[in-house]
């Protein structure tokens, strides 16, 4: 379990294409994101506006980001957010592929919460 920059403790939960951050029980954001071949491609990411300054975005794609090399996938950042948080974390370097126009694209016939 961790705490954000608060002290209220967080989950990140795995589900079907997403990674869920709640706060003190309260699913308060989430990370989605697609399998393609052996890259996870992350395309969008939330945290309720009511949580932000938290720092339960930077938790929940840090765990997302764990997991993803655990499953043995690479990232590609589509997300903006998960960009930000893969510059503060370099030990994410070797399994991070560029964004391309194709996969780009791709992603945004995803489907979105």
């Amino acid at each position: 379990m961790t705490t954000d920059n608060t002290g209220a403790e967080t989950t990140v939960s795995a589900e079907h294409q997403k990674y869920t951050i709640a706060v003190e029980g309260k699913t308060v954001g989430l990370a989605e994101f697609a399998d393609r071949g052996d890259q996870r491609v992350f395309y969008h990411t939330e945290v309720d506006p009511a949580f932000g300054g938290r720092g339960l975005a930077t938790i929940l794609i840090k765990q997302a980001l764990d997991a993803t090399r655990d499953d043995g996938k690479r990232i590609v950042p589509v997300c903006s957010m998960v960009g930000t948080v893969l510059k503060k974390h370099p030990e994410f370097d070797d399994i991070t592929d560029p964004v391309t126009n194709e996969v780009a694209g791709w992603a945004q016939t995803q489907p979105s919460s």
